[in-house]
């Protein structure tokens, strides 16, 4: 039986804090071997000092920048980037989020997330004595679908794949290509009980024991799909825009 429930307790992060102790303050005796706790990237962004001056978010936006893929402008005048962050993460914005921030000053993803959930995994085993996993997550659009959904972008001790291929479905067929990226479906389901205005960051799923491993499996980075096998790598406008110049360049 899964269960995902919110923790209480985790008070405003601040820089420096002690994540770890937060959260083995907050989830005291109750968490056992084979949970896996899905932590909202802010708090870590927070308690790593991730904030920088910036009275325009946009230029931030431009500094964590590493390729645009598209650009739209609103009637209103609004600019909507989506862009390769140099995380690999493709993203509005960057992931430079504004809200809850000090004045003057925007809070950044964490530097290097999966060595951040490691690292937060690896405190709370050896403190709490148990085997857990951890997924830091964050929100993210999705190509062809309206709204958001939260995603992992950072995995310590936790498979984000589980690789079907090879097994057979219900009817005997073999499965080819199926491979559910976990870490991204147990986010979404924490993001369901953390909810996003809450003041819940941290969520436990239990009942997913076998996807918590060793704290040296590949992590989050290994769900963004490399550019050689990347089929949406630009904006619709923007390779129109490549193409039909491409083709007046070359007389075409």
């Amino acid at each position: 039986m899964l269960q995902v429930w919110a923790l209480e307790g985790i008070p405003e992060v601040r820089a420096g804090d002690d994540l770890v102790a937060l959260i083995a303050d907050a989830a005291g005796p109750t968490l056992e071997d084979g949970d896996i706790l899905v932590v909202t990237s802010k708090v870590v962004s927070k308690s790593e000092g991730r904030f920088v001056i910036a009275d325009d978010r946009e230029d931030a936006i431009t500094r964590e920048t590493v390729r645009v893929v598209a650009s739209r402008t609103s009637e209103s005048g609004h600019v909507t980037r989506i862009v390769e962050s140099r995380l690999g993460i493709i993203a509005a914005a960057a992931g430079v989020d504004a809200s809850n921030t000090p004045h003057g000053t925007v809070l950044l993803l964490p530097d290097d997330p999966d060595a951040s959930a490691r690292a937060l995994a690896a405190g709370l085993r050896e403190r709490l004595g148990v085997r857990v996993g951890v997924i830091v997550s964050d929100t993210l659009g999705r190509a062809w679908r309206e709204g958001q959904t939260d995603a992992a972008i950072g995995a310590g001790g936790v498979h984000v794949f589980e690789d079907l291929r090879g097994q057979t479905d219900a009817e005997g067929r073999p499965l080819v290509v199926t491979m559910p990226c976990v870490a991204d479906e147990l986010a979404s389901a924490a993001d369901l009980v953390k909810r996003k205005a809450a003041g819940r960051p941290v969520a436990v799923v239990r009942g997913r024991a076998e996807l918590v491993g060793d704290l040296d499996l590949p992590g989050a980075r290994s769900i963004v799909r490399p550019a050689e096998r990347d089929m949406f790598h630009t904006g619709a406008a923007e390779a129109y825009a490549a193409g039909y110049a491409a083709g007046a360049a070359s007389g075409a």
